[in-house]
């Protein structure tokens, strides 16, 4: 039989209702055949070798030849079902078989003799046969099918096609859309027979029907609508952009009941203990919601409590590194709490290492925790191999001999043992590793088993308790699919003690059977029935032989230990103010989505009253735009009112004289309006009280800074009237007659009293305060406002006072006492600001205790329009220099104008300074440094220069090549502090000289910044560097100093070198003199060397360089011996490194290779270099940026 090479394997598109077809309507959506459909396998293989094809009516051979069963699904049940199709081209559009069934669910075929959207093919599906009635809303069945059209007169004449499908009441009908082309079975000779496929308008279609039994629930499932909580009763955690590894690691940590009871008994029920302990309460609050909640959680709350930003967001991490830096801070908030040891009694195991000599009877070993095993996958085919390799012996022999105390260099076995295993045991399978060849790290997706059943104690030591069996069962595998650059993390997990696993796979949660969890993951060859093929990787569409899905992680529970470590829900109650909490926020979520909906039918009312302008110290009445604001924090914010459109002017003056305690009839609401010069002022009282405030906003408010309300209070006459000196106009100084007729409009309009705020500039205090309104005839003079001032100041007469009026907060304008409020264009709303004048002798006194101070309020005023708030950190804390009286009080914000310069600066900080110090701090011993933006680290120290200024210090420079700029990410309002032993004009006199200290060999390096001075010699240096490093006495006169570039020794500085000399590109080291070059002697041909360490070439020189005594003469296998205990690199790590001659230290000079035969001192020339080759550990192409971190 041959096949059709187009057959689209296809829904019917829901035309399964008994609607009348329309093909015009009928879209559908093509899906690639199956590899399983038989009429699409072609081989290239020899005819004569297959076997006949089965005929149509056996249907036993038919199915086993194109219809095989599925090796990894069991059967439910099997039928087989024939259909005579007749009349063929008589029939209707849209055909229906009769009725059979299969594994108790009815099924038809459904055909379309014209095809279905095809109309050059026929079309036949396989649809579910609820006749006239819809299935079941949970209705499904996993089946697979063939549909075979065949000649009823000839049965080797037929075409088949096999699909599977999960049915279900929306997707009821699957098949094939071209099933065959019409020409080709109603041809009269059909592939080489003698006559028609349909002969006679007649045909037979056989339906071979496979239902499978589905142990997941999820069997083919398109997840479209999938609910996991519904379908396994838990839900997922959703994807920030690269945080499935984490979300794997977090859903095997709440599985484990008893480390959930140890979070949730972290105290969190205070604020003081949910700052102490974020992460810790963001991890109870995500393990809460991970029971309770409908849908899958964000993990966003947590990692905001870590401290992550979106790098290490949108970055995989290590997950063996984020488990312990977890455990770490989770164990550190458990102690002294109920938790106690918690983790410790959970995870910790310990393992001996140990040296035990063969011929002498000494030992030594030491026992140490660990919380989780790394095991190698590569050489290594099951677990079994792995600990037998984490636990193999080596000898020591021969060159490599063990120094024993008292027994001198004797063989010895070294190894590591175990001693114990913890209750939860956490092995990480180490399937990335650095490629030597490939220079870079690879994935190993090789073969690697794991049982779901081991016993851990043949890796215990002989000495170990074995009293309860290590007997493991596992019930948790983490796996990676993908490679290193391109992949993706999820879990399997056994959620109870004798459970069955699920798989969590970010936001959705699946049941997994065992065989899914454990070998699906063992990685190695994708194998079908035996035979090798290739798979594509899913993240790199790359083609491959090895599976790219394997575990990387295995979590074992100590099977003793299953009831203590897994149990019941109940026994794990979240902490008692948890699930209030939570309760609430969702009720405060609803409301706000309530009030969205909502949110036509309301506007927003700012209102603001005279408490709010008497507690601002700006420009401008209050700042509006600081409404909603704390009222602690801001209590002259306005405050916002969420008020319906159809209330009246009326019922929103009684709400606020009901909320503010008011009496009926004392308040009046006025009008704000944007003036033109940018100022927000009262215009006219709202006195129209059945006005909606909708209808007011839309006739008086402007458009932008929405609606706003000025509350006024009335003053109050004898008999506790409100009095509202606005309503009616005043009697001028002449008759209220004009030539004996009535006041024009106009002259009403002056004679109307005025609502003037007054502002009262204090300069001891340099603060503007808000006193309160009057009310004045606009006829009056400027200089009848002093009385007011005097009363509400409670000052006596004679006072001599200075009126200005602020325009706006960049004008500011004295006013003339003579001249009349008319005349000075004083208008409702204005605010005049008063200060007592100040004598000159009082001006110079100010100034001598507050040199920065204005002594105008127009230079307040100026003050106002450039004050920036900078908030001020100590650099170092704990302070060496200083303590404050609370430690709190270190961290702090200031007001600065802009345009104060480094001196103005220093001065206010330490005035800041000094007032909250146990003793006062000099400006002179203050310096500042700028703040990254982004990290919130120390950037740049900022200098003392003659003319800077706030602004360009915290401004910032921009930086870039070839006349390329970019912007720095400096915080704008944000600097360190420090306070120096010294003056900053002392320390611009001496030098930061950073010292890289080596001990152990050269494996340990300690920076030391010392501050010298520029004039003085290394002999100061080292006097600094034995203080600072605590250096005895008895050694300070072996210490040396050498300067190296790209990692090479450059040179060696004597004691008299000056420091001003040293290069600020060089790098600094300090060390110890060795022993045996004591006796270099260059007699004998003894020399020192410079060292330096690189990988593969010269160019890629790394790690610390270093100067070693070559003797003359030696071999280099004795030279390699004393190069071991110079460095520090012994046993296998040596055994990795290759060493070379490399000719003048250059680059790009060709290794010359060391054989341990070769005398060192005969290969080496002057100026010549001794290399060690080894990969560099600390490459920092997969090393992150920075270490990974939780706050």
């Amino acid at each position: 039989m041959q096949s059709l090479g187009s057959d689209v394997l296809m829904q019917s598109d829901g035309l399964d209702n008994g609607s009348d077809f329309n093909e015009k309507d009928d879209q559908v959506a093509i899906i690639t055949p199956d590899t399983n459909d038989a009429d699409s396998m072609v081989e290239d293989t020899d005819p004569a070798a297959e076997p006949a094809p089965p005929l149509a009516t056996d249907h036993e051979e038919m199915k086993n030849r194109y219809m095989p069963a599925h090796p990894d699904y069991e059967t439910e049940a099997e039928a087989v079902f024939s259909w005579d199709i007749t009349n063929w081209r008589t029939l209707p559009k849209r055909t229906h078989g009769p009725v059979f069934h299969c594994a108790g669910h009815p099924w038809r075929i459904l055909f379309f003799p014209a095809g279905n959207s095809a109309s050059e093919s026929v079309s036949f599906y396989l649809e579910q046969g609820f006749e006239n009635e819809k299935p079941p809303e949970d209705w499904y069945a996993c089946a697979q099918f063939m549909l075979v059209l065949h000649n009823p007169n000839d049965p080797s004449m037929y075409i088949q096609h096999v699909a599977q499908h999960r049915f279900t009441a929306d997707e009821g009908d699957w098949g094939f859309t071209r099933f065959a082309d019409k020409n080709r079975i109603f041809a009269q000779k059909f592939d080489g027979f003698d006559r028609p496929l349909v002969e006679g308008d007649c045909a037979r279609m056989t339906a071979y029907v496979r239902v499978l039994k589905d142990p997941t629930g999820v069997l083919w499932h398109n997840f479209i609508n999938y609910d996991s909580k519904k379908e396994t009763g838990m839900v997922g955690l959703r994807n920030q952009g690269a945080t499935c590894y984490l979300n794997s690691l977090l859903q095997s940590l709440f599985l484990t009941g008893a480390f959930r009871k140890a979070v949730y008994q972290i105290p969190t029920a205070t604020e003081k203990d949910r700052e102490v302990s974020q992460s810790a309460y963001a991890l109870q609050r995500l393990f809460y919601r991970l029971q309770t909640d409908q849908t899958a959680v964000s993990t966003q709350e947590l990692t905001h409590s870590f401290g992550w930003e979106s790098r290490q967001i949108f970055e995989q991490q290590d997950v063996q590194e984020l488990s312990r830096i977890l455990m770490d801070k989770l164990e550190a908030r458990m102690r002294g709490t109920e938790a106690e040891d918690a983790l410790p009694k959970m995870f910790v195991g310990k393992m001996k290492t140990y040296l035990r000599c063969i011929n002498v009877d000494y030992e030594s070993s030491r026992t140490e925790d660990f919380w989780d095993l790394q095991l190698n996958v590569s050489g290594c085919k099951s677990l079994h191999d792995s600990f037998k390799n984490y636990i193999e012996v080596e000898t020591l022999e021969g060159d490599n001999k063990y120094a024993a105390e008292g027994y001198g260099l004797q063989d010895a076995k070294k190894g590591v043992i175990f001693e114990s295993f913890p209750s939860i045991l956490h092995l990480q399978l180490k399937r990335f590793e650095y490629d030597f060849q490939r220079d870079a790290m690879m994935k190993v997706n090789d073969r690697y088993e794991f049982p779901e059943v081991f016993d851990a104690s043949p890796y215990l030591d002989d000495d170990a308790d074995k009293s309860e069996p290590y007997i493991y069962h596992l019930h948790g595998v983490l796996v990676h699919s993908g490679d290193l650059n391109a992949g993706h993390y999820y879990a399997f997990l056994k959620p109870e003690k004798n459970g069955q696993f699920y798989r969590f796979d970010d936001d959705r949660v699946t049941r997994a059977t065992s065989r899914e969890a454990t070998e699906e993951n063992f990685g190695g060859d994708y194998q079908i029935n035996g035979q090798l093929q290739k798979g594509q990787n899913p993240y790199t569409r790359q083609w491959s032989t090895k599976r790219s899905n394997n575990a990387y992680m295995l979590v074992y529970i100590r099977e003793s230990r299953l009831d203590q470590i897994m149990p019941e829900e109940s026994k794990i109650p979240p902490p008692e103010h948890l699930p209030a909490r939570i309760a609430e926020e969702k009720a405060l979520a609803e409301r706000k989505r309530k009030e969205r909906e909502e949110a036509h039918l309301y506007m927003q009312v700012l209102v603001a009253t005279e408490k709010h302008f008497k507690a601002y110290q700006g420009a401008d009445l209050i700042p509006w735009a600081e409404y909603g604001a704390d009222e602690e924090e801001e209590p002259a914010a306005p405050k916002a009112h969420r008020l319906l459109r159809s209330m009246t002017v009326s019922d929103f003056t009684k709400m606020m004289t009901k909320e503010y305690g008011a009496e009926d009839g004392t308040l009046r609401p006025w009008i704000m309006v944007n003036r033109q010069n940018g100022t927000v002022r009262p215009d006219h009282p709202l006195t129209w009280p059945d006005m909606t405030l909708e209808e007011a906003a839309n006739k008086f408010s402007t458009r932008t800074g929405g609606f706003r309300v000025f509350l006024e209070a009335a003053e109050k006459d004898a008999d506790g009237k409100p009095i509202w000196p606005s309503e009616e106009p005043v009697s001028a100084p002449s008759s209220p007659m004009t030539n004996g007729n009535a006041m024009t409009m106009q002259q009403q309009q002056q004679q109307r009293p005025i609502m003037i705020f007054l502002k009262y500039f204090d300069v001891d205090k340099q603060q503007l305060n808000g006193l309160g309104h009057i009310y004045m005839s606009p006829l009056d003079k400027a200089e009848k406002i002093a009385p007011h001032i005097l009363r509400i100041m409670g000052w006596e007469e004679g006072v001599s006072l200075e009126l200005y009026e602020e325009i706006k907060q960049t004008y500011i304008e004295r006013m003339k006492p003579k001249n009349t409020l008319i005349a000075s264009e004083i208008q409702d709303g204005d605010i005049i600001v008063f200060q007592r004048h100040l004598s000159e002798d009082e001006q110079v006194s100010i100034r001598q205790i507050q040199p920065t101070a204005s002594l105008t309020a127009v230079e307040y005023y100026d003050f106002l329009v450039n004050r920036l708030f900078v908030h001020f950190t100590p650099k170092v804390w704990p302070a060496p220099t200083f303590q404050v009286q609370n430690e709190e009080q270190a961290v702090f914000k200031i007001a600065l104008s802009r345009k104060d310069g480094y001196d103005a600066l220093a001065h206010k900080v330490a005035e800041h300074l000094s007032s909250v110090a146990t003793k006062p701090v000099e400006p002179s011993h203050l310096r500042f440094t700028t703040v990254n933006n982004q990290s919130g680290k120390p950037r740049t120290v900022v200098k003392r220069l003659q003319g800077s200024t706030m602004a360009s210090i915290l401004l910032g420079g921009s930086a870039g090549y070839g006349g390329y700029s970019y912007s720095q990410p400096q915080a704008p309002d944000h600097l360190y502090y420090e306070v120096l032993e010294m003056s900053l004009t002392d320390l611009e006199q001496r030098k930061n000289v950073r010292v890289v200290l080596l001990s152990e060999g050269i494996t340990k390096e300690d920076p030391c910044d010392l501050l010298i001075h520029k004039q003085a010699t290394f002999k100061e240096v080292l006097a600094a560097l034995q203080k600072r490093a605590s250096l005895p006495d008895e050694i300070v006169d072996q210490i040396r100093f050498y300067e190296s570039h790209q990692n090479k020794v450059y040179k060696i500085l004597p004691l008299n070198q000056s420091v001003l000399a040293l290069n600020e590109f060089m790098t600094l080291y300090a060390e110890r003199i060795p022993e045996d070059e004591a006796n270099l002697n260059e007699e004998n041909g003894d020399r020192l060397t410079p060292c330096f360490h690189f990988e593969k070439e010269p160019s890629k020189s790394h790690g610390a360089p270093f100067l070693f005594m070559v003797k003359g003469g030696e071999l280099f296998k004795d030279a390699k011996e004393r190069l071991s205990k110079r460095t520090g690199i012994k046993g296998k790590n040596l055994e990795k490194v290759r060493f070379a001659v490399v000719k003048g230290g250059q680059n790009y000079s060709r290794p010359v290779w060391i054989e341990d035969e070769d005398v060192l001192s005969d290969k080496l020339q002057d100026g010549d270099h001794l290399g060690l080759e080894h990969a560099n550990r600390n490459r920092s192409n997969w090393i992150k940026y920075e270490s990974l971190n939780i706050r």
